[in-house]
This record gives structure tokens, C-alpha cells and sequence, in this order.
């Protein structure tokens, strides 16, 4: 089962703040430096530790009125070992660095840099052209899971996309092999996401889970690469909220303020270039918020939504947010998405 973290609320770190460098976001030059990457103006990536659990990425769209520090979701890191189902979870497994939870993360303008580094001093990223678009690179490395991966995320952005990134996961020579590297999008609860977009239909919670409730998580939801929309071999999905303004819901009494949406409402989508015939999009749900039983305003909404394939080394994935407008503006949002 596929787990989540809420936005908990840890405070910023005394770091200098990220600078901006032309139209990019990089970590400051002198330690101690918050870990944030991405654009000025667009989609961002933090580590810890930034605000939030520990073993995660967090996303950042600040082009959707959120204040500085509120992050609109989380991606974790979780392989399974080739013969294995099981996976490891980066933010739920103690690190063996300090027993504390979820696995240390560190930043590295390469991916053979396996040292940790202090999360305070994190590498700013490389600025290079490529195929003529500039672009910044910066690789995430984590420390050993409990079955014997050992992972590497490359985070890339193309100054020509500003509201989307590409991740892609690799592995150390001291890694067992992996059938399978799982990026999970693992807070969709904070926006309340209940539409996920196939290639012809639309499908909710309660299309897949009716009547449910309780503190646990809903069973997986299955779609195969057919179900997917496709154009000239990439695929993609992708889902909305379904209210109107869920920054005006009424939460129950009790509930964290972490979990009180702000700012516009987006569309979320994952796109794969180049997928494999195996490609599975897999979603949970949750009716009440994580580690907690305040109902979420609105009933079951989806909590993590990912793209599950066989272990390709170094193969691409790309999350995305766009604004929110109308139903035929989202369609068109995702046209072009699927068209790149």
C-alpha cells in the first residue's frame, strides 16, 4: 500500500533563501542555504529541511497564489526489488544515518556523488543547453532503503516549460536490481482531487470506492495504458478538484490548517514520453486526511496518483500543474501536454 504525508507543519530552516539567476530559482551560494530549485516564476522542488516530512519532494506552485512556503504536494521515492512486490518507502523507513524518519535526501550536480551532504549546503543545480533550451539539472540522491536499493532522481526543468518538471530514477553499482521505481504524487487530499481524466472518461472516488469511509486508505485503483490519452507515443493523466472554490470549503472542527486549501485550483498530470507496454497508473483514496479522522469537506478524494513500469534506468517521467479554469480549458491544458 502506497502511504502519504501531510503538509505537517515543521518550521523553515534559518538558510539564506533560494536567488533568483535570470529566469531560475537556485539555491543561494553561501551555506546555510535552503534546498529549493526551479523557476522564479513557475513550478519548484524543495528538500528537507524545508516544511514536511522527511524523505520527499516538495512541490511548489507559486503561480497559484500560495504564500511562499505552502507546497501543493509531495513525490515520494519508493522501489521494489526485482522478485519482490514489496516496496520501500522513502518518507515511512528510520535512516540508518540517524535513526531518525524517512530516509536522507541530499542534493549533487552529478549522480555519482553518494555522500551525504548537509541538507543546508545543497548543491545549486547546472545550467547547460540542450537540443537548444536551457535547462537546470540538479540530482536528488537518497541514502540505502531497507531492501537494498540504492536510488538516485535526476530533477530537470526547460526554460521553455515553466510549469512542469521531469524526474527520472537511477540506480548506484551497490543497489540490488529493481523491478520497478515508483515516483508517487502522494498529497492529493490538500487539493481535493477527484476527477482523473482517462483517455475517454472521466473517473471519481465514488466510482471506485462507494460508501467508503473510515482512517485507512482505499484500495488501488488500476488503468492500463490503454485507458490513457495518448498522442504520438506519450501518455498521460491527469486530475482536477471537482468544487468550484475548495479554498471556501468548511473543514471539521479539529482539522490541521495545513490541510486548508489556498490559492487557485490546478490541474495535476504525470505524462510519460516514452512508455512501456506494462505502464499502470495506479490511484488510493482517503475520507479521512492522513494520520488524522477529521473527513475530508466533500467525501473521498484521491491521495496518491502515480505511474507504475518496469525499471528503466534513467527513464523520464514529467509532473505537471496548470491553473485551473473551465472544463474545456483543462481539456486543452492537457492536450498540449500530451502533445510535447
Amino acid at each position: 500500500m502506497t502511504h502519504t504525508a501531510a503538509g505537517t507543519p515543521h518550521h523553515q530552516p534559518a538558510g539564506h533563501p533560494p536567488e533568483a539567476d535570470g529566469g531560475w530559482l537556485r539555491p543561494a551560494a553561501d551555506a546555510p542555504a535552503e534546498p529549493r530549485w526551479g523557476f522564479v516564476d513557475g513550478l519548484q522542488v524543495g528538500l528537507h529541511p524545508l516544511r514536511g516530512p522527511r524523505g520527499l519532494l516538495r512541490v511548489y506552485a507559486p503561480y497559484l497564489g500560495h504564500p511562499r512556503e505552502r507546497l501543493l504536494n509531495f513525490v515520494a521515492v519508493e522501489p521494489i526489488p526485482l522478485g519482490s512486490t514489496e516496496r520501500g518507502f522513502s518518507e515511512l523507513e528510520h535512516s540508518a544515518l540517524d535513526d531518525a524518519p524517512g530516509k536522507r535526501f541530499w542534493s549533487a550536480d552529478g549522480p555519482d556523488d553518494a555522500t551525504p551532504r548537509d541538507p543546508l549546503e545543497p548543491a545549486r543545480g547546472v545550467v547547460e543547453e540542450i537540443d537548444g533550451v536551457e535547462h537546470l539539472t540538479v540530482y536528488v540522491h537518497s541514502e540505502r532503503f531497507e531492501n537494498g536499493a540504492d536510488v538516485v532522481v535526476r530533477l530537470r526543468f526547460r526554460a521553455d516549460r515553466p510549469r512542469e518538471m521531469s524526474l527520472a530514477a537511477s540506480v548506484r553499482e551497490s543497489s540490488v536490481p529493481l523491478a520497478s521505481c515508483v515516483l508517487t504524487a502522494t498529497m492529493g487530499n490538500f487539493a481535493r482531487l477527484r476527477r482523473l481524466h482517462l483517455r475517454d472518461r472521466t473517473v471519481t472516488p465514488s466510482d471506485l470506492w462507494p460508501g467508503f469511509t473510515g482512517t485507512h486508505f482505499a484500495d488501488h485503483g488500476v488503468f492500463g495504458r490503454t485507458e490513457l490519452a495518448e498522442h504520438d507515443g506519450a501518455v498521460a493523466v491527469w486530475a482536477t478538484p471537482d468544487e468550484d472554490a475548495p479554498q471556501d470549503a468548511v473543514a471539521a472542527e479539529g482539522t490541521a490548517d495545513h490541510w486548508r486549501y489556498v490559492g487557485e485550483k490546478a490541474v495535476q498530470g504525470w505524462r510519460v514520453p516514452e512508455p512501456s507496454d506494462e505502464l499502470t497508473v495506479l490511484v488510493n483514496g482517503r475520507w479521512a486526511y492522513w494520520a488524522s479522522d477529521r473527513p475530508i469537506p466533500g467525501g473521498v478524494s484521491y491521495e496518491n496518483v502515480e505511474v507504475v513500469e518496469p525499471f528503466r534506468d534513467g527513464h523520464e517521467l514529467v509532473f505537471w500543474v496548470e491553473p485551473f479554469q473551465a472544463d474545456d480549458e483543462v481539456a486543452a491544458v492537457a492536450a498540449r501536454h500530451r502533445a510535447r
